[in-house]
């Protein structure tokens, strides 16, 4: 095989050369490999620590079998379950690998070069890499009071804005806006600017004062309303999300969609995990009780703890770098928050009750 001498000289679009990737972890078997240690806890990616549904995982195994076969491009049985479980009509409905995927629909669908999309920040990384890989140009507003602030956001839309990302919960915060304060900012959004209402960690909300994003979608308004089968139901292996929004822009969504997006286990698996209530029932008691006690004992130790909505929360402890590396150590792996423009934090995902306890043993240690 021929050595490599120069460098290729490639021709790289000035919107690709400039994008940093998003950061992925190591998985758990190579950290404990580098680090000679074992057992080690993951409470860093905001997945269900209860796994799976047993439904689900027994649908999965039954469609082993037909693999051989491509997956259904249209995700009918699954669109049409959907759409009885949200009351909303098939046609406003779109699947992807991940809500992820939703979010490049969507911006490649409605996102041309010279175009804005106003978001949050620090709010979900993939939103400023998605337009920037279109060629528009992400206009970031600072979060107030680690919450998304609409009135900010309303004020930064301009004749060039055609999308407006609202993570709702945010991650990384957890935190969530109220009904008044969006259903006034929906007013004062020109008719024509998409609202994509991302709401990937909704089934966790506990506030009554949570917004109806798919009222929007229901009564015509530019807006999309994203969720995901990856964190309360268990499948981020599986990668399975979808979205609603008026029949029209679903169409010009799916012009751009590739046909085979989302696998055959993810459909069949997914369509089982909404029919299991006990399962999310399971997980919100979890994440209710994880989260008292770890409040708790974080106030305790005199760590900030910001409040959240979701089945993740932030802590403040001045090196957050330095707290990640120490818990790394002990075998718990939680997620620094320096790329997100937030250095003296981390943040943790509830996990299953010996694992929290381990969490806070750990993390008292580091901070001593």
């Amino acid at each position: 095989m021929p050595t490599v001498k120069n460098r290729l000289k490639l021709r790289v679009a000035k919107n690709i050369s400039s994008l940093v990737p998003y950061p992925p972890g190591k998985p758990i078997e190579e950290l404990e490999r580098e680090l000679g240690i074992s057992g080690s806890i993951k409470l860093a990616s905001n997945e269900n620590p209860l796994g799976p549904s047993k439904k689900a995982v027994k649908a999965v195994a039954g469609a082993l079998t037909n693999l051989h076969r491509y997956p259904d491009g249209s995700c009918y049985y699954l669109k049409t379950r959907l759409a009885v479980f949200l009351k909303m009509p098939p046609e406003t409905l779109i699947f992807g690998n991940g809500s992820n995927e939703i979010i490049e629909l969507l911006v490649r669908a409605y996102l041309s070069k010279g175009d804005e999309a106003v978001m949050g920040d620090p709010s979900f990384a993939v939103y400023p890499i998605a337009v920037k890989a279109a060629g528009a140009k992400p206009v970031t507003v600072a979060l107030k009071g680690f919450t998304h602030d609409l009135a900010a956001m309303a004020r930064a839309i301009t004749a060039k804005t055609r999308v407006v990302f609202i993570a709702n919960p945010n991650n990384p915060t957890g935190t969530m806006v109220g009904r008044t304060e969006f259903d006034r900012f929906m007013r004062d959004v020109p008719e024509d600017v998409i609202v994509c209402v991302d709401e990937a960690y909704a089934e966790f909300v506990r506030n009554p004062d949570f917004p109806d994003a798919f009222g929007y979608v229901r009564s015509g308004r530019a807006a999309l309303v994203l969720r995901t089968f990856s964190k309360i139901y268990g499948l981020a292996g599986l990668r399975v999300g979808y979205g609603a929004a008026p029949a029209e822009m679903i169409d010009y969504m799916n012009r751009v969609r590739q046909p085979f997006n989302v696998n055959s286990l993810a459909q069949v698996a997914a369509i089982a995990a909404l029919d299991d209530r006990k399962h999310l029932e399971r997980t919100l008691e979890n994440n209710a009780a994880g989260l008292e006690y770890l409040f708790r004992e974080v106030k305790a130790m005199g760590l900030e703890a910001v409040p959240t909505e979701a089945n993740f929360f932030l802590i403040r402890v001045n090196d957050g770098k330095k707290v990640y590396d120490g818990l790394l150590r002990k075998g718990v792996i939680v997620r620094p928050m320096a790329s997100y423009g937030l250095p003296e934090f981390i943040r943790v995902t509830v996990g299953l009750p010996k694992e929290n306890k381990r969490f806070v043993k750990a993390l008292a240690e580091v901070i001593r």
